[in-house]
């Protein structure tokens, strides 16, 4: 199994980040988009580094078109080496028109067209035939050899693509490389439940297999040395449980859990601007019916028994001494040594 961290901030930042996570092992880093752009963090933590794999989590993609991110992953890939992984999101309705001042449509079929069109774009520049790809959503038909930018002497950038909804799962394993449920705000049993056999439903259309795909692992995860540990770091999760609990397009996973109510509130304290008194509603209750608990020296058992589809984690715990270091230098050597049959359980 991977084991995967995140860098971010400044983008300047990136690559001395990228280059102390490979030096501590890591497989892979992410970096996800909130205030700064993810193609330039990836794009400078090429530079600093040689092995570690670099991927996005996410790219938000509809403010962009497809090609200016084809051209991009396409940059970035070759100049890592083949090292690239593009990860794709939607975002919802009001910051696509009113953040970004972009339009919207159905995200699921957008986004199909989406990843098509980028391939097709690679497909243009790798055989050189002339485009052809016709969309409900976009068109991408002309191509003069003074914008080609040829073909690399690597198997195209992996695309994956978050989730919330099962629509979006559907689109994911019919067309993404991997599969990247949305980390914010996912409990195993919606994982299960609702994503992973919309995953299965995409990929039989498109004639692939559980092998076909890489999934990361999902679900709420608390770890620590004891229970009392566990639960502050249980409540720590108030903050942002509140915040994407208060939007309803993650309110799927509250509803499988019976917290509608929960979620209607949030909503409501968020339309009326109370950010302080929605961490407040979210209870220890709450958090403990949508996480999953274990104890740090236990999580490779627990990994193998509870995350058998997962193809890479991530993970955090304490690195402020060098036993704490070299105990998590350890755990992680572990992590990595699991091999998962990457198929989930009854699919």
């Amino acid at each position: 199994m991977k084991v995967i961290t995140g860098i971010g901030g400044w983008p300047g930042k990136a690559p001395q980040q990228a280059a102390a996570a490979e030096a501590a092992g890591f497989d892979c880093v992410t970096c996800g988009e909130l205030a700064h752009d993810s193609i330039l963090t990836m794009a400078l933590a090429a530079t600093s580094t040689e092995r570690i794999g670099l991927q996005t989590s996410v790219t938000i993609a509809f403010p962009r078109s497809p090609m200016v991110l084809a051209m991009e992953a396409w940059d970035i890939h070759e100049m890592s080496g083949g090292r690239f992984a593009i990860g794709l999101g939607s975002q919802v309705k009001g910051h696509n028109e009113r953040r970004f001042g972009g339009t919207w449509a159905p995200p699921a079929p957008r986004m199909r067209e989406y990843i098509q069109m980028m391939r097709a774009v690679w497909d243009s520049w790798t055989t050189g035939e002339p485009p052809q790809f016709l969309g409900k959503h976009y068109t991408y038909t002309l191509m003069t050899p003074n914008f080609n930018a040829g073909p690399l002497p690597y198997p195209y950038p992996k695309i994956g693509l978050a989730m919330v909804g099962d629509g979006m799962a559907r689109v994911a394993g019919e067309v993404a490389d991997i599969i990247m449920p949305h980390g914010g705000i996912m409990s195993d049993k919606y994982m299960r439940e609702v994503l992973l056999p919309n995953v299965k439903i995409g990929m039989d259309r498109a004639g692939k297999t559980w092998k076909d795909v890489e999934i990361s692992s999902s679900g709420y995860l608390v770890l620590g040395d004891s229970d009392s540990e566990i639960e502050e770091k249980l409540l720590q999760m108030r903050t942002p449980l509140s915040f994407y609990g208060s939007t309803r397009t993650y309110h799927h996973v509250l509803r499988l859990h019976g917290l509608d109510d929960l979620g209607n509130e949030l909503h409501q304290l968020s339309v009326n601007g109370k950010w302080d008194e929605m961490r407040e509603t979210v209870t220890l209750d709450h958090l403990t019916e949508l996480a999953q608990t274990c104890k740090y020296d236990d999580l490779p058992q627990f990994l193998a028994e509870h995350r058998e589809y997962a193809s890479s984690t991530g993970f955090i715990m304490p690195t402020d001494t060098p036993e704490q270091e070299e105990r998590y230098r350890d755990l992680m050597r572990q992590v990595q040594a699991l091999a998962t049959p990457g198929v989930p359980r009854g699919l």
